[in-house]
């Protein structure tokens, strides 16, 4: 009788088994976890009046960690850093350092190593008339504001220095015009 029983359970074991599909459970408490909802990141949605709403930022509003840059891009502009802008960093050996390195890879191809307008570009005549430090008047504002914005031939690096770089920058472009104007 023990070997019907248990023959019995096996058959009815096999039997609920052969019916269950693996790839999907029988019985889902929270469906959603199981079977995920697609949202297109900028799709229309119903939830707001213009259907995206909640995904453009306020009018106005500035992203966290950026500070607005008040001088235009205008010769007054230019002159108003080159008069007015100062440095929030302090002039530093480790801020040097950072702003050779950043010097080398961004500047020295056409303003040289020393500052002297002697990059390899210059040399090589693909750019001509890049001035030497020696020959302007600049400062640390007026270095920053080129940086930012660019002047003549040359491009804004906005995109590729952060604020705190070009300020690094400029104060390793001060050390190379006080070199070349002794």
């Amino acid at each position: 009788m023990n070997y019907r029983v248990l023959l019995a359970c096996v058959f009815i074991v096999l039997g609920v088994h052969s019916c269950a599909d693996s790839s999907r459970p029988n019985y889902q408490y929270f469906p959603n976890m199981y079977e995920p909802i697609g949202y297109e990141a900028y799709g229309d949605s119903d939830a707001f009046a213009n259907g995206i709403e909640a995904q453009i930022p306020v009018e106005g509003s500035i992203p966290r960690g950026w500070e607005p840059y008040d001088y235009p891009n205008t010769n007054e502009g230019y002159e108003a850093a080159k008069a007015n802008l100062n440095s929030p960093l302090e002039t530093t050996k480790d801020h040097g350092l950072k702003g050779k390195e950043l010097y080398s890879i961004y500047c020295a191809v056409c303003h040289g190593k020393k500052g002297d307008g002697q990059g390899i570009l210059m040399t090589r005549e693909k750019f001509l008339g890049v001035p030497s430090y020696a020959d302007r008047e600049i400062t640390p504002g007026s270095i920053y504001h080129v940086l930012m914005y660019g002047k003549n031939a040359m491009g804004s690096h906005a995109g590729q220095v952060n604020a705190e770089e070009r300020w690094q920058i400029a104060q390793h472009v001060m050390e190379l015009r006080s070199k070349l104007v002794k």
